[in-house]
This record gives C-alpha cells, sequence and structure tokens, in this order.
C-alpha cells in the first residue's frame, strides 16, 4: 500500500478532483463520491476486494449511524411544515429577540442545541425553525443556514457531552468538568465569528426559503394554529431526552450503573428521540387532515433519500481514507517540530480535510498526542484541557464534499455546491482559526 509524500499526493489530486468536478462540471455528488472513493483505492494499491468491502461498510456505517435521524428529522420537518407548527415557532422566537435578529437566533439555537446533539441531527431537527425565520424576516436562506450550521458546529467540536470531546477528555486524561467551562468560554466568540460570517457573506447568495405559500395565506390557510408549547415539543423533546443520555454517560455516572442508566442510554439514543419526536409531531395534525397523515410522512421519507444516498457516499469515500495509514505517515512528519498546541491542532486539520469525520479526526489525535503530551510540555491540567480544545479546532477545520455535515447543510438549505463550499466550508475554515487563536492566547496565560 502506498505511505508517505505519495499517499498525500493522491489524497490530494482526488480532494481537488471531486470539488471540480462538483462545482465546474455539476456532476451529482453522489456518483463523484464513489469515483473518489475508487481513485483513492485504486491508486494507493488497496486489494480490489478491500476497496468494495471498505466502500460497502463505510456507506452502510454512516447511515447506520445517522440514516434513521434523518428521515425521521425530514418526517417531523415535513408535519412542522404542513401543520403550521413552523410557523408558529417562528413567531415565537421573532417575538423573543425582534425581526432583526433572526440570524443571531439560529446561531444561539444552534449552539445550546448542539451541546448534546450531533449537529448533523441538530441541523435536521432545527431546519424547519430556519426556513420558517428566514422567510418571516425576509433573509436569504444562505444566511441563516450558515448561521445554524456554525453555532451547532461550534460546540460540536469544543464542548462534551457531544461524543467527540468526551472522547478526549479520557484519552488524554482531561478534567472533563474543566473541558466543558473552557469549551464554552472558547466556543462563544467562535459562534460569533460564524455568525458575523453569516450575515456578511450570507447575503450574497439569495435563496428562497421556498414556502408553498406566504405568511398571510399561512395563517389563513391553517385558521387556528397550534400552540407554541405543541409546536416545539417534537424538536425539545429529542434534544432533552439526548441530553440525559450524555448526563448518563458521564464518567462520574451521576445515574449509576442499573437500570435508571439503562432507560436513558434507551430513551435518549437518537434514533429512539426523534422516533417520540414523530410521534408528538402526528399529535399536531388537526382531525379534519388526519387522512393526509400518510402522504406527509411519505413525503418526508421522499425528501431524505437524496440527502441518504450523498450521505451514504460520503461515508464510503471516508472509510477509504481512514483505512489508509494518514496518521502515521502525519505524525512522522509533524512531531519532530516543536510547536506546541499548534502540533495537535494541526494533526486534526489534516485528518479532518482530508477524512471529512470531525469525530474520527478527534478521536485518532487524541490518540496520536496521549503518549506526546510529556514531551510537549503539556502534563497540567490546563494543558491538557488545552490539548483537547486544539484537537477539537482543528477538526472543524474544514468541512468539504467528504464530510456528511457538508451535505446535510447544502441539501437542507436548497444551497448548489458551489455555494456552499462558500458558505459552509468557508464559514468553518473561520470557526477554526478564531478557535486556534483563542486556544494560542489561553495557553500563553495558563500553561
Amino acid at each position: 500500500m502506498t505511505s508517505g509524500i505519495g499517499l498525500f499526493i493522491i489524497v490530494i489530486i482526488a480532494i481537488v478532483g471531486t470539488i471540480i468536478l462538483i462545482s465546474r462540471f455539476k456532476m451529482h455528488p453522489f456518483i463523484v463520491l464513489l469515483l473518489a472513493a475508487y481513485f483513492i483505492g485504486i491508486c494507493t494499491k488497496m486489494p480490489a476486494d478491500s476497496i468494495i468491502s471498505t466502500i460497502k461498510k463505510g456507506f452502510g456505517n454512516i447511515l447506520g449511524n445517522i440514516g434513521i435521524v434523518i428521515i425521521a428529522g425530514t418526517i417531523i420537518g415535513t408535519i412542522l411544515e404542513k401543520t403550521g407548527a413552523a410557523l408558529t415557532m417562528a413567531n415565537s422566537i421573532l417575538r423573543l429577540v425582534g425581526k432583526k435578529r433572526a440570524p443571531l437566533t439560529m446561531s444561539l439555537t444552534g449552539y445550546v442545541a448542539s451541546i448534546p446533539v450531533f449537529c448533523d441531527s441538530g441541523f435536521v431537527i432545527l431546519s424547519p425553525i430556519n426556513r420558517a425565520l428566514a422567510e418571516k424576516s425576509k433573509v436569504s436562506l444562505a444566511v441563516m443556514a450558515t448561521a445554524l450550521s456554525s453555532g451547532l458546529y461550534a460546540t460540536h467540536c469544543l464542548v462534551p457531552p457531544t461524543p467527540g470531546p468526551i472522547a478526549m477528555a479520557g484519552t488524554l486524561s482531561a478534567n472533563l468538568g474543566l473541558v466543558i467551562l473552557m469549551g464554552l468560554v472558547v466556543s462563544i466568540p467562535v459562534m460569533l465569528a460564524g455568525y458575523i460570517y453569516a450575515i456578511k457573506v450570507g447575503p450574497k447568495f439569495p435563496i428562497d426559503p421556498n414556502p408553498e405559500t406566504t405568511v398571510e395565506e399561512l395563517l389563513e390557510k391553517y385558521g387556528k394554529l397550534p400552540s407554541a408549547f405543541k409546536s416545539f415539543a417534537p424538536i425539545i423533546l429529542p434534544i432533552i431526552l439526548i441530553a440525559f443520555k450524555s448526563i448518563a454517560d458521564f464518567p462520574s455516572a451521576p445515574f449509576g450503573e442499573g437500570i435508571v442508566k439503562s432507560f436513558f442510554d434507551f430513551i435518549g439514543n437518537p434514533v429512539t428521540a426523534l422516533i417520540l419526536g414523530i410521534f408528538l409531531a402526528m399529535t399536531l395534525i388537526p382531525k379534519s387532515e388526519k387522512q393526509n397523515s400518510f402522504k406527509w410522512i411519505g413525503k418526508g421519507i421522499y425528501n431524505s433519500a437524496s440527502i441518504l444516498a450523498i450521505t451514504g457516499a460520503g461515508g464510503a469515500l471516508g472509510a477509504i481514507l481512514q483505512s489508509l495509514p494518514l496518521a502515521d505517515a502525519l505524525s512522522d512528519s509533524l512531531l519532530k517540530y516543536n510547536i506546541g498546541l499548534l502540533l495537535p491542532f494541526i494533526i486534526a486539520m489534516l485528518l479532518k480535510t482530508a477524512m471529512g469525520a470531525s469525530t474520527v479526526a478527534m478521536i485518532i489525535t487524541s490518540a496520536m498526542v496521549a503518549p506526546l503530551m510529556a514531551n510537549m510540555g503539556m502534563t497540567s491540567e490546563m494543558a491538557k484541557v488545552l490539548v483537547v480544545l486544539a484537537i477539537g479546532a482543528g477538526s472543524m477545520t474544514v468541512s468539504h464534499a467528504n464530510d456528511s455535515y457538508f451535505w446535510v447543510v447544502s441539501q437542507f438549505s436548497d444551497m448548489d455546491t458551489s455555494t456552499a463550499y462558500k458558505c459552509q466550508t468557508g464559514v468553518t475554515l473561520v470557526q477554526g482559526i478564531v478557535a486556534i487563536v483563542m486556544i494560542m492566547i489561553l495557553g500563553v496565560i495558563f500553561i
């Protein structure tokens, strides 16, 4: 199997080729991502049977992890749209923050929601609100989507109990409470940087939220809208349940190791939580529309098909990349330089950009860095915490075509691929830079 500089050249060619084929030649991402997976596998001299099995495994694993969540989320979104619940949510939020602050509303909402929830799931869950707010406030969906995605991303990569940061804290023996505290400190300016990027860059890409009718027509059509409590419940309940599962998984075992923990592990699994969300959403359907419930659920499933195909293909490409000795090659190339907190950041950044999966980049980088902490001079409690955050910052940089989150954001926001690169990839680059600058400043103060 190819290694060293040759491996990097092949991966770079594949990534650049993917971007060109999708953006310039308008090839469908599903085909391009699979072609890239085959290209890398063949050029790195992987055995033919391994190429096929790895692609199939990667495709299946990613859909096994988030496939049902995506389908459930699109069903909930369809029901919220059809029943007028999304309109109720938009009106409620705008009354609280004001019409001119809709993008900030979504940044803050995403920031809070993604502490216990994967950013992919959070974007799916909050997408109906995003569209409704974009329509209500007359803001391009590109602005709202970038604000929401960056808010979700800030805490997803930096604040436990999201799985990646909590796994890093365990691997590096960092104090979890301190990681949460410092993660919040770093992630606030990171979220605000994403918000500023959204309102400065997003307006250049006018995207209609594409409601089927105007707000006035919707009000007339729905008559009596669902209450705010019932409208938010299908979204809030899954978030609360997933949060309880995350708390139950804390190393301190606040719920013990018995039946209570098992209960929260089950009911707080994103699949279970989102299915319960579907049942709550179905209570929004008025009796006069009960006959349409089958059709609405079917539409939600139909709408998820393209997202699932692209997400699966991205998982296949990621699996091929993860099977290569990228981590070892990066380690050999970079560890000889005494660059402190920049080392884990750079390793995570390169792995993230090459592989696509932030959580995988976090886990691999923390495993690589753990035995080197003493040589790096990172042995104090605060040093360990800042290494965790530096890896998290690297794992933000950048989200592009081999990242399932890139496709979730673009597909749920009606962005073409070129626009998604400018909005989603651009904002994650800015957030990663802001994050590592903040962490380096904290390093000067505390280490």
